[in-house]
């Protein structure tokens, strides 16, 4: 099974923000799409081991940045490399403003913004769908939308080169970080990027 024909399904890549209590945080997801026109709906699944997952799900609100092609890799390290449990992602962080429902959207590296209110949520199991009415929604740039292919391809940095030493590792396809060792535990989740073995690829080197 070629685990990589997954990258060639057509979503893109968005920041999901939110925020209750004096709390703002934001986090990477890859699953967002119009489900009605009529009335306009949205929907999202988010990952219930996120922080955002929580405010979401407690506040009934959220923002979706709609990343672009013009985005660097910082954004996807700031939003995904680290939890809003333990960092302020807001702190000192420029490439922001509030919407009118009061909660952050990013502006650098983004093309556009909803904002909306969730009406349903649905149990995945690891994930949460939510579903969503749009409230309000503005277009920042023209720039074309990154969808995951063109992160791998052109965004996510290359792994280094090193001499063949016939040692066997793991790389996550998400963010590159490595594991050692013949076998991958069916649990192990990246401390980097928190994405699970499955996004995993065997790498002799």
């Amino acid at each position: 099974m070629d685990k990589k024909a997954m990258y060639k399904l057509s979503y893109g890549l968005f920041v999901l923000t939110s925020g209750m209590d004096g709390k703002d945080s934001g986090c990477i997801i890859n699953t967002a799409q119009q489900v009605t026109s009529e009335p306009n709906r949205i929907s999202i699944a988010v990952n219930q081991a996120n922080f955002t997952h929580d405010l979401v799900k407690k506040s009934g609100k959220f923002n979706i940045s709609i990343i672009s092609q013009a985005a660097e890799f910082a954004l996807f390290k700031h939003f995904g490399f680290q939890s809003g449990r333990d960092v302020d992602k807001f702190a000192a962080y420029e490439h922001c403003k509030r919407s009118a429902n009061g909660l952050y959207y990013v502006t650098a590296g983004i093309n556009s913004y909803i904002s909306a209110t969730v009406e349903k949520e649905v149990d995945l199991g690891s994930h949460t769908l939510f579903i969503a009415s749009v409230d309000d929604m503005e277009v920042l740039s023209d720039t074309p939308s990154a969808t995951y292919e063109y992160y791998q391809s052109s965004i996510k940095p290359k792994p280094a080169q090193t001499a063949s030493t016939g040692k066997t590792v793991w790389r996550c396809t998400v963010c590159g970080y490595i594991y050692e060792g013949e076998e991958l535990p069916a649990d192990y989740i990246c401390p980097l990027c928190k994405h699970p073995a499955s996004d995993f690829e065997k790498v002799t080197q």
